[in-house]
């Protein structure tokens, strides 16, 4: 059996093990249902069952993100050019976004483009079709292959504080992007008020923890606002042949998704005090590769394979929450230093956005006041102790707004100016068995989950 921590020799002298998400919070019963608010929540209310939620929050659906579908392409480079035309305009917004953001770090998007290109020949390690993909949507997408390669190594490229203290490395990136024809969507706002953070709370239930007898995923994606409007569901393949369906940002391989395995992964972002000190598996790369797993045993072999057998290791930091159709569920944390396993406590795994694994808590890079993964480590570990849990549970897990503009569930902050507003851009609930997925397609406690349509199940 593989080990359940693998970290680089040369790297890391820290004693290989795994953790628990309830070593690191002091959770209690939630009692009858009624999260305590510490903050007033930005809705006023705090939830007390599931069907007064349905009628005070549900204000009307949203319409769902747009479908792609690649299944039926010929090749990898097909693939990506389906994927590229017909997100053409979404990936250019995600240009627009990324670029103004590696400005407010000092970092211009020619720059960008040259530091991921670094990233080639990783990535081409981990899965040439990969590669074959991104210059295919590149195509597609009429796309310089290093913008694709930007938005796919964005984790990597992106500073552990998100921006530069140092105004006339941003003032000379922004004017190079300029000069280079790019929009700034935040002309009219100071250098220094892009965003300060990004955080995600997710919670894996094992089969054994769950109403119906199969393991569950859920997570909220809180980023900026503005790429609610660059999100796709994309339906592609994986090595194996098998079908995977994925919410990601247009004009990167993954992010949130599911197989027809019944293997679901999320992701926190994490930050390292290593991020983009070396050339290793970028993010969303390794998201991509990971979702051709069959369950949570194979993607710890994965993990452990990309480290070790191969050597290439991480860019940068981030957790990966799994669940799979045999019922298990993990978080696997990944840092350029190796990578951790969090494991449930009592059938439930929770994360948010700061190392819990104890090999890895030196790597955590300092955090901003204004960060909330603590607290909301701690709401959701109160979630986690209302077992047997089911799609209802969390879907009300997503919505708490216990802690205002701080929460799980987390609505635009009006103090902020809107260009710098961080919510959670949309919720997932994802279950393993039979595989599904449901979305709400803007801050949960507004509108309804939705089905999602799954890609097509490929006879392998």
């Amino acid at each position: 059996m593989p080990r359940q921590l693998t970290l680089s020799a040369m790297e890391l002298d820290t004693p290989s093990k795994t953790c628990r998400w309830s070593d690191f919070v002091g959770a209690h019963p939630v009692g009858d249902g009624r999260v305590p608010v510490s903050k007033p929540s930005p809705t006023g209310w705090a939830p007390t069952s599931h069907a007064s939620f349905a009628v005070q929050a549900i204000s009307g659906d949203l319409p769902m993100f747009p479908c792609i579908d690649t299944l039926s392409s010929a090749s990898a480079h097909e693939r990506g050019q389906i994927y590229g035309q017909q997100a053409k305009d979404r990936i250019q917004h995600s240009v627009i976004t990324y670029a103004r953001l590696f400005a407010a770090c000092g970092i211009d998007w020619a720059s960008a483009c040259e530091r991921a290109m670094r990233f080639e020949q990783v990535i081409a390690q981990v899965d040439a079709d990969l590669m074959a993909e991104l210059r295919g949507m590149a195509q597609g997408s009429g796309q310089s292959l290093g913008s694709l390669m930007a938005l796919n190594c964005r984790t990597e490229i992106l500073p552990s504080t998100f921006f530069t203290d140092t105004p006339q490395l941003a003032h000379a990136a922004l004017a190079a992007n300029r000069a280079a024809g790019l929009p700034d969507w935040l002309a009219d706002a100071p250098w220094d008020d892009a965003l300060k953070d990004g955080e995600c709370t997710a919670m894996g239930v094992t089969a054994a923890a769950s109403q119906t007898g199969q393991a569950w995923l859920a997570q909220n994606w809180d980023w900026m606002g503005r790429q609610r409007q660059a999100l796709v569901v994309l339906h592609s393949q994986g090595p194996s042949g098998q079908s995977i369906t994925t919410l990601t940002e247009a004009g990167m391989l993954a992010k949130i998704g599911i197989n027809q395995s019944g293997f679901a992964l999320g992701l926190n972002i994490l930050r390292s005090n290593r991020d983009g000190t070396r050339l290793g598996v970028p993010v969303h790369v390794l998201l991509r590769h990971l979702l051709d797993c069959r369950s949570v045993a194979h993607a710890r072999e994965r993990l452990q394979a990309l480290q070790t057998d191969l050597g290439l290791g991480f860019g940068a930091a981030s957790n990966v929450p799994c669940a799979d159709a045999e019922g298990q569920v993990a978080c696997f944390e990944v840092s350029p230093a190796g990578w951790a396993e969090v494991t449930p406590t009592d059938g439930v795994v929770v994360h948010t956005n700061h190392f819990v694994c104890e090999s890895l808590l030196a790597e955590q890079a300092p955090m901003g006041p204004g960060l909330s993964s603590h607290n909301r480590l701690s709401t959701a570990g109160q979630h986690a102790l209302k077992t047997p849990i089911g799609r209802a549970d969390l879907e009300c897990f997503l919505r708490d707004e216990s802690d205002g503009f701080l929460s799980i569930c987390r609505s635009p902050d009006p103090s902020v100016p809107p260009e710098s507003r961080v919510e959670s851009v949309a919720g997932i609930v994802m279950q393993t068995q039979p595989p599904a997925m449901w979305v709400a397609c803007d801050v949960p406690s507004r509108v309804a989950f939705e089905s999602v349509p799954l890609a097509k199940p490929v006879q392998l």
